[in-house]
């Protein structure tokens, strides 16, 4: 059975999601990857569908949920958050199992539209550059 791996942040539209898709695509064979939201937003980001699109990473069978749907029913392996507010309102039971790391980026859904495209494709990258570094910490080579 793969290790489960869950992206915890706040709407679950934006990094988390971005952070789903890397993982598949990058060692997507080692774990089983999921992703929440806090107080998800019912949508993914139109410029991280984009974004993701532009590295060749297809997202659209993702989609946004509450971390509520795991609560009692997945043991996740690894619990990442990957913003401020995902941290502190998380439920306990998610940050007490299995390894808990914290990667604060910032969030694409708070930039103005002009620049949203801009600043997910930097928080893309960042996310993606923390993954390799974690797979590498893992043992695993990154595709």
């Amino acid at each position: 059975m793969l290790p489960k791996v869950l992206f915890l942040c706040t709407g679950n539209s934006a990094r988390s999601q971005m952070a789903e898709g890397l993982l598949r695509s990058l060692a997507g064979e080692h774990f089983a990857i999921f992703s929440a939201g806090t107080e998800p937003k019912g949508s993914i980001l139109p410029e991280v569908q984009a974004a993701m699109r532009e590295v060749g990473i297809d997202i659209s069978n993702q989609w946004s949920k509450s971390v509520t749907e795991y609560l009692g029913r997945v043991h996740f392996a690894h619990v990442i958050t990957v913003c401020a507010d995902a941290e502190e309102n998380c439920p306990a039971v998610f940050l007490n199992m299995g390894s808990h790391e914290h990667w604060p980026f910032d969030d694409p859904a708070k930039s103005e539209d002009g620049t949203r495209l801009e600043t997910t494709r930097r928080v893309r990258d960042q996310i993606e550059q923390r993954l390799r570094l974690w797979l590498t910490e893992q043992g695993i080579a990154p595709k």
